[in-house]
């Protein structure tokens, strides 16, 4: 893949950049309409296909903020169409790279020192690069170590350009002003703490700490030392990523033995941490073929509040699901209600909410449960897509929602996703739930 020489990084560079993006996306709908008048038929397959490929194509030079908002997008099925989320999740594994020596210069502003000068080798050219920053190989004292570097820029660029890929994104997204600002709203801050590595190697070496007990799980050993501000530096994990492990044809007791800690981690971070890794996509994953999940990056950790954390899990509670006036408290708990609803508007949001959780809680308890079974996440998605579809939604219920769970929902979907990518059958019942105190 091309390196980049450079990333604009002036408000004006990267403003031109989004006029641009914006330019574009305007055109294809005007082609896209003179089209529809001779063709009443016409779908907007290839209207989205041709936006998703500009759009990816200017943020991917752009980096930072923007293109996070890319890679995230691309793991919400059913936000986007098919078309832009095949284009986006480009952004988890393959973005272009920073040329060499932009590395060096980024190794001189944090350590004074260029890379040869600390390492004892160190490749050039980066083995993976996505949004925020890439990854180089070194070895050192006989150690062979991932190295990661954030982008140039990246950091002081998020506000404005989150600002800017804003009304691309609700265009591309169809959703309300409402739902589309308390979206960004939480992005920026996570943005903003996925940029400070010193916070992501505090983040790292807690985690691994508490969760070294979960069979079959590896975390890499982090270097203080050889770690700043916008440099992360940490033992080399072997492993593949989940398209290279899936083309193994790995065997059903390996995949489920990798989901089952997959699983594992992520509840008892949220149970017993009350902080989860909220960045769940494949490129933040590596499998080994004896059945071990190597966690990496752990940038984007979603704090949980625990007013929160007790109705977002009692929602599910049977001594809150089965209960109208308890689980109707929960819902203003969560901001699903608020005190200027009408009667009718209660009814109209528990309806809807009875019918997702119907779907939602049923891996929390079984014994067993199969998430290969593309039904249930299909039924999943459609529901969402369904719901959003709805105008009354968008128009009286459009905001509605905890902005905290943003990101634990997206912690959890995208857990279910890779589940169903891995097609394993494991142990979901969530003991934590029943054992705690909701009264």
């Amino acid at each position: 893949m091309q390196e980049q020489d450079k990333i604009p990084s002036s408000k004006v560079q990267r403003a031109t950049r989004f006029i641009r993006t914006g330019a574009k996306v305007g055109r294809n709908y005007a082609v896209h309409y003179t089209k529809k008048i001779f063709d009443k038929d016409l779908d907007r397959s290839e209207l989205d296909a041709k936006n998703a490929e500009d759009i990816y194509g200017e943020l991917s030079q752009l980096k930072g903020g923007a293109l996070k908002i890319a890679q995230m997008l691309s793991m919400d099925k059913g936000m986007l169409p098919r078309e832009y989320t095949r284009k986006f999740a480009n952004a988890q594994y393959s973005a272009p790279p920073l040329s060499a020596p932009l590395v060096v210069k980024t190794f001189r502003e944090q350590f004074g020192k260029s890379p040869n000068e600390i390492f004892d080798e160190f490749d050039l050219h980066a083995t993976h690069a996505a949004s925020i920053g890439q990854v180089h190989k070194a070895k050192l004292n006989g150690k062979t170590l991932a190295v990661k570097i954030q982008y140039p820029g990246v950091a002081d660029s998020i506000v404005s350009d989150l600002r800017m890929v804003r009304p691309i994104a609700r265009r591309v997204a169809k959703v309300s002003d409402a739902d589309i600002g308390k979206f960004f709203d939480e992005v920026q801050a996570r943005l903003i703490e996925e940029t400070d590595y010193r916070l992501e190697l505090k983040n790292a070496m807690e985690i691994a700490a508490a969760c070294a007990h979960i069979p079959n799980l590896r975390f890499p050993k982090y270097d203080p030392e050889l770690s700043g501000e916008r440099i992360l530096t940490m033992e080399w994990l072997e492993g593949m990523h989940m398209r290279e492990f899936l083309e193994t044809n790995p065997t059903a007791e390996i995949r489920n033995q990798i989901g089952q800690a997959l699983w594992d981690f992520t509840t008892f971070q949220l149970h017993m941490l009350g902080k989860v890794h909220a960045d769940p996509h494949p490129g933040n994953f590596l499998l080994t073929p004896d059945g071990k999940l190597g966690v990496l990056d752990f940038g984007c950790v979603k704090v949980v509040p625990p007013d929160f954390y007790k109705a977002y899990v009692s929602v599910i509670h049977p001594k809150v699901r089965n209960n109208p006036e308890r689980l109707l408290k929960v819902c203003y708990a969560l901001e699903l209600l608020n005190e200027e609803d009408t009667e009718s508007d209660r009814d109209f949001v528990l309806g809807i909410l009875n019918t997702f959780l119907g779907l939602v809680e049923k891996p929390f308890f079984s014994e067993t449960f199969n998430f290969g079974d593309d039904k249930y996440l299909d039924d999943l998605y459609k529901f969402g897509m369904e719901v959003g579809r709805i105008s009354d939604v968008q128009q009286r219920h459009g905001g509605r929602g905890s902005a905290h769970a943003i990101y634990v929902n997206r912690t959890f979907f995208g857990l279910m996703s890779l589940l169903n990518d891995l097609d394993v059958t494991i142990n979901a019942h969530d003991h934590y739930i029943l054992k705690m105190d909701i009264d």
